[in-house]
């Protein structure tokens, strides 16, 4: 399996898919809160504390992967990405464990385990920590972590077979709708790394069903991604230092919704439209309405930003 070290940040593709966890952040409190207490009890997903590690960590992981969540409230990405874990393994049917450590309750944890940044995750098997990374992923890498992971696992068994636990089977996960052929097109072509095939697959979507919320938020992150495909983030940083490079603005604040800072993009480009006039606001208000896609239509971020545009308008 790969190191700690070779889970290194995706490039130009992590941006639009991080924000689409944005999405995937919503759906899940929305569905910790319908569920109520019991949420947080499933088997497969735990929260664990220094009382609890050995037995909810260690001895389990001699049966079953367990992959820790080691978060802070104190950081944003852990915000990110803790929903994306729960949601991955939550789909595996009990295949994986999902323990939840909040590090600022648990230091004796984070400092057993070297933990210099959240958030942070581990997997533990066999009692022992076998790969990991340390930063906010999109689901679709985390689903390919995962998946390494259970191969490993099952090569384990395979070279150990008196080791595997007597009643381990895999459980299917349960059957959702079937995915729409064109936004499975379009992240394969994601996945390829063909922007264009993405996009011509998100406009057929679009085309039959225009309303479609996946298709229009994943046309609106790709674009971004072919907007910055070939940008330098230092150019970009100072050449947008002059208020008057209206080019360098707008191409900054793409760099920031990438990085996932989107109130300081959305407020970059409201500044822009409040000190322009003519074609170059109309510009600026169009570009940003652009990056108003990009996010699923309940984001907190999106109700601040349209009262602040229409305040600059008006």
């Amino acid at each position: 399996m790969k190191s700690m070290a070779d889970f290194s940040r995706p490039g130009s593709l992590y941006g639009a898919i991080d924000l689409g966890a944005r999405k995937q952040t919503l759906e899940a409190q929305a569905r910790r809160e319908a569920a109520g207490p019991q949420a947080a009890s499933s088997a497969s997903i735990i929260d664990v504390t220094e009382e609890t590690f050995t037995t909810d960590v260690i001895d389990r992981s001699m049966t079953v992967p367990v992959v820790l969540d080691l978060w802070s409230p104190r950081a944003p990405g852990s915000a990110q990405l803790s929903p994306v874990l729960e949601k991955v393994v939550g789909d595996l049917g009990g295949r994986v464990v999902l323990a939840k450590i909040n590090v600022d309750g648990s230091p004796q944890i984070a400092q057993a385990l070297r933990v210099q940044a959240v958030p942070t995750v581990l997997a533990i098997f066999q009692g022992q920590a076998v790969t990991g990374f340390q930063q906010v992923l999109p689901e679709q890498e985390v689903s390919r972590w995962l998946d390494e992971l259970l191969a490993a696992v099952e090569q384990f068994y395979q070279a150990n077979p008196g080791a595997r636990p007597p009643e381990a089977g895999e459980q299917e996960a349960p059957a959702g709708p079937p995915a729409d052929p064109d936004l499975v097109a379009a992240e394969q072509a994601i996945d390829n790394g063909d922007l264009d095939a993405a996009a011509e697959a998100y406009e057929r979507l679009l085309a039959r069903a225009p309303g479609n919320e996946d298709a229009k938020m994943g046309l609106a992150g790709v674009n971004l991604m072919r907007r910055t495909a070939e940008a330098d983030p230092a150019e970009v940083q100072r050449r947008a230092q002059d208020p008057a490079d209206l080019d360098a603005q707008l191409l900054a604040a793409d760099l920031e919704m990438l990085s996932g800072s989107v109130d300081e993009a959305f407020n970059r480009v409201i500044a822009v439209v409040k000190r322009t006039s003519g074609d170059d606001r109309d510009r600026a208000r169009r570009h940003l309405l652009g990056l108003f896609d990009t996010l699923p239509a309940e984001d907190p971020s999106l109700a601040k930003a349209r009262r602040a545009l229409a305040s600059a308008l008006f």
